[in-house]
């Protein structure tokens, strides 16, 4: 009893509810190591008594929790109501202005600092969040589409879908057919090193971008690289176009590793042989001043991960910690050579993401290029080595058992400490935020259900010997409103699988858009039969599929059962499973007919996928999304959950039905790609419908069947 008295003080879970009437302790030895990663000793009922009565003294003792949260617009900014009579307060604003007293109306949004002075002396201060009650919501509704980065290649990448590639999708979708977003994958900075996990949903660091996804040739100092180097620069271009080459024409997979080789080479080239102008330098200085010690540290680790490998744990002793490992730098000049140099990559990345966003604004998206933050980062990573203090140590989220996976999940993430998030002021997830909605549009946000509570696992345990962590969910959705309202962005909340009550309610509330995807949309409290268009939530991004789903073309045509016994993730009867399927698709395009989506009779693939999509504009989703493989019939899965060598996972090109590779060229004047997205932009666009704008360039000049 004790021991769940302080789990409870800490945010521990002792039990959890997996479904409506089921409780499931948890065990004691995962609850005191949970305590123990939260710098709670809890092993001896002696230690628990002491942490329990240490807490509780706490309680008492404390003045100011060490951050407050107010929201303008929908309730009285006031200070703390239990101080003690004649507590002094003061509040200096994050632009420099002090306010004292109880006069807090006067309080700007932003991230203030409160001062509190005792009777008796004691004194507190406290980081203090002024946030918008919701984050904003869109103009009018959109449709987007949504891309794995990487499986864009055109017939300028080296190897896999760039930053140049996103730039011309947005454009060209934006400026032909009317569509409001590109939402793609994350495109956080990897782990170093070869073999490479290519999972971005697994990177290094959150907070800045992986340079593997620039395009060379729009680098401004490429033109100016020596006559000198010409001959090397032609060598690593020629091995660019075989490695393109490779993928598009001899099927061959993604390799990201390769690319990385090809691209590093070139940029110290270029970077090491061509002078900064004085623009361009005062603008690379003015980057480095904004991203401060957390691009030094990233650069450093980037730097040390070159020379040590990218495990920072077996590092010499003297590096595993930022501040020393700065020291460590100043002396070698070497590694300072270094470090400026991943600095620089940083800087050209950020560059070409924000022409990426200037070209989708110009295209006239409504929203933009969608940006997506990843639930966590690897261990051995970036942003694990400089986070240290944030992030519990011997801990990874996960998932507990469910109906879909009796033996839970562990995704190896270690999570952010609530109590160090707390004690900061939420700086490191503000700042993550921040630098992620420089250029967003918008920002999906990977299993936001983690806003509220995280599943952790002690490490060397099973993932069903673990507990549910609880954050202040309301300190997080204020930072998160806040951010999204100076970046002028809308939110989008992955909120698929097992979700707590009333957490769609709270997110919804503050204007996070959930994310509805057509084959999961049955009434499972009720009759089991698809759910009405009608009935659909406004507040969604919907889709038909996601990354981590069959593409549509195979879950109509019973492709993805037969690949899931394939590979031995199912373990029933074959044709038991096929026929189960097939009466759920069946449901779905009887539907379909009725409603006067498909027409009678109308078997065809392409007429199937089209009637999906005009399912989903007939909900009141104020965002449509398009999952680009499924314009041109692509039926293989970009990751198929509960594999790793067994499938080619986040390495796949997007193809057309037979398989075939598929340029962004090529793509986008397929005559299968125009109809589709034809359709979505006159049912998006009133001005479109009425008057029929546009549909001249329905089919370019030159378009070639998919």
């Amino acid at each position: 009893m004790t021991l769940a008295r302080l789990a409870a003080r800490h945010g521990v879970a002792t039990e959890y509810s997996p479904s409506a009437g089921v409780t499931v302790s948890v065990p004691d030895a995962a609850v005191v190591a949970v305590l123990g990663a939260l710098g709670v000793d809890a092993t001896t009922p002696e230690a628990v008594d002491a942490a329990l009565d240490a807490a509780e003294r706490a309680e008492r003792e404390r003045l100011l929790p060490p951050t407050l949260v107010r929201r303008r617009g929908e309730d009285a900014l006031h200070p703390p109501a239990d101080l003690p009579p004649g507590t002094r307060l003061r509040v200096t604003t994050e632009e420099g202005a002090v306010l004292a007293g109880d006069d807090w109306e006067r309080l700007p949004l932003g991230v203030h600092t409160v001062g509190a002075t005792a009777p008796d002396g004691r004194a507190a201060t406290s980081t203090l969040i002024v946030s918008p009650a919701r984050v904003p919501g869109p103009d009018r509704r959109a449709y987007g589409l949504l891309v794995q980065l990487y499986s864009l290649l055109s017939t300028r990448s080296w190897g896999m879908g760039d930053l140049g590639d996103l730039r011309e999708l947005a454009a060209w979708a934006g400026r032909t057919h009317g569509a409001g977003f590109v939402q793609v994958n994350p495109l956080h900075a990897g782990v170093p090193g070869a073999p490479s996990d290519p999972s971005p949903y697994r990177p290094s660091s959150r907070r800045f971008p992986d340079p593997v996804h620039l395009r060379i040739e729009s680098v401004p100092e490429y033109a100016h690289v020596d006559p000198g180097h010409r001959d090397a620069l032609d060598r690593i271009l020629a091995e660019a176009a075989e490695l393109r080459e490779r993928v598009l024409g001899k099927g061959a997979l993604i390799d990201r590793d390769a690319v990385w080789d090809v691209k590093r080479r070139a940029l110290e080239l270029v970077v090491g042989s061509v002078e900064l102008g004085p623009g361009r330098r005062a603008d690379y200085h003015d980057f480095l001043a904004e991203r401060g010690r957390a691009l030094e540290d990233h650069a450093t680790y980037q730097a040390l991960a070159e020379r040590h490998g990218p495990h920072w744990r077996g590092w010499p002793e003297e590096l595993r910690e930022p501040r020393s490992a700065e020291r460590a730098v100043l002396a070698d000049p070497a590694l300072a050579a270094r470090v400026d140099f991943h600095c620089r990559l940083a800087w050209l990345t950020d560059r070409q993401l924000a022409e990426a966003a200037e070209a989708a604004r110009e295209a006239g998206m409504a929203v933009g290029i969608v940006h997506d933050l990843a639930v966590g980062v690897h261990p051995e990573g970036s942003d694990a080595w400089a986070q240290q203090d944030a992030l519990a140590a011997g801990m990874s989220v996960g998932a507990p058992p469910d109906a879909f996976n009796a033996r839970g999940q562990d995704w190896g993430l270690p999570p952010w400490r609530p109590d160090a998030l707390a004690a900061a002021g939420y700086a490191p997830y503000r700042g993550l935020l921040r630098e992620l909605l420089r250029h967003a549009g918008a920002l999906r946000i990977d299993h936001v259900m983690g806003l509220f509570r995280l599943w952790w696992v002690p490490e060397g345990s099973e993932p069903t010997e673990g507990t549910y962590v609880r954050y202040d969910a309301d300190a997080m959705l204020a930072v998160l409103a806040l951010e999204a309202h100076r970046a002028g962005a809308l939110v989008i909340g992955e909120d698929l699988g097992t979700v707590e009550p009333g957490v769609r309610e709270e997110l919804s509330r503050r204007g996070v858009f959930g994310t509805s995807v057509l084959w999961f949309e049955r009434d499972w409290a009720g009759s089991g039969r698809p759910v009405p268009p009608e009935r659909w939530r406004a507040e969604c991004v919907a889709t038909a599929t996601t990354h981590d789903l069959p593409p549509t073309a195979a879950r109509l045509s019973g492709d993805h059962v037969a690949l899931r016994h394939r590979l031995g993730l199912l373990d029933g009867d074959p044709e038991r499973d096929r026929a189960a399927d097939a009466a759920e698709t069946t449901e779905w395009l009887g539907l379909f007919q009725r409603l006067g989506l498909l027409p009678e009779g109308a078997g065809d693939e392409q007429a199937e996928i089209l009637a999906v999509h005009r399912f989903l504009l007939g909900t009141p989703a104020r965002m449509v999304g398009v999952w680009l493989p499924d314009a041109v019939g692509d039926r293989r899965p970009q990751n198929l959950p509960g594999t790793w060598d067994e499938y080619p996972n986040w390495r796949l090109p997007i193809a057309d039905p037979d398989g075939q590779p598929l340029t962004l060229e090529r793509l986008t004047a397929s005559p299968r790609v125009h109809a589709l997205l034809r359709e979505l932009h006159v049912r998006t666009d009133p001005e479109e419908a009425r008057t029929g704008r546009g549909s001249a360039r329905t089919v370019p000049p030159g378009a070639r069947p998919v």
